[in-house]
């Protein structure tokens, strides 16, 4: 009880706070509207159905590109990480595209897949793979080898060792990769539905900012928000459930 008070506290000042200097007129009430207005707006979307037509079609993006992109995040990282061969040729390719910014290849990925879901699930699952890819390579990397050592003892199959030594060591190191992809995952949800779509939450922002409805722009963007922050908690939840023995913090 304690720490829910101390969670609801700051937000109920900062809401009162919010509508006095809405309401006390030192700033444009259009371009600064006041939380109750914004809750007004709020539910003018979810009563007209906007609201979950475009949180289906942004969840959907989302987590087809977070899942194509931790997947070969993992199976890359693991690869890299353990096998000499594969580090060597495909670590340099993935450092020489890991600084470039997802936003920065937007332009290319409409020209190749159009402006389609192609598009946007290609760009989330771009930006999402590398932090996972380097936890997952970091993760390998670190593993005694006093471990795959006893583990040859019991088996020659590389294969069973990938999967009962190798991918539970680095397991601690993928989970926080994928925590990491999953906030980045909402970013590019976001940047990806700025160009050619005509749903989504990014979608919904854009063009109320252009319509100057900025009490739905605010009531979209505080949905995208708590939407990240809910995912992330379930995320982190579902970890400590399934993986007990790994320490796990949800802040």
């Amino acid at each position: 009880m304690k720490r829910f008070l101390w969670f609801i506290l700051p937000i109920i000042v900062l809401i009162t706070l919010w509508e006095f200097v809405s309401r006390s007129g030192f700033v444009n009430l259009a371009l600064f509207p006041p939380p109750s207005q914004v809750a007004v707006a709020l539910w003018e979307m979810i009563t007209s159905g906007t609201l979950f037509s475009d949180l289906r079609d942004s969840l959907w993006r989302l987590l087809a590109g977070l899942f194509l992109g931790s997947a070969f995040g993992v199976v890359f990282g693991l690869l890299t990480g353990r096998i000499k061969s594969f580090a060597t040729t495909l670590t340099p390719i993935i450092q020489i595209l890991r600084p470039l910014p997802a936003v920065a290849i937007m332009p290319l990925v409409i020209v190749w897949f159009g402006i389609d879901n192609g598009a946007k699930i290609f760009s989330i699952a771009f930006a999402v793979f590398f932090p996972v890819w380097i936890n997952a390579h970091i993760g390998a990397r670190q593993i005694p080898q006093t471990f795959l050592w006893s583990a040859k003892l019991f088996t020659n199959s590389p294969v069973k060792i990938f999967r009962e030594v190798v991918f539970p060591a680095a397991l601690p190191f993928i989970i926080a990769g994928i925590r990491t992809g999953i906030a980045i995952g909402f970013i590019m949800v976001f940047i990806s539905e700025l160009s050619g779509a005509s749903s989504g939450l990014g979608y919904r922002i854009s063009i109320t900012s252009l319509a100057y409805r900025i009490d739905q722009m605010i009531a979209a963007l505080i949905v995208l928000g708590a939407l990240g922050a809910i995912a992330d908690q379930l995320f982190a939840f579902g970890t400590r459930k399934i993986f007990p023995w790994i320490k796990f913090s949800s802040r």
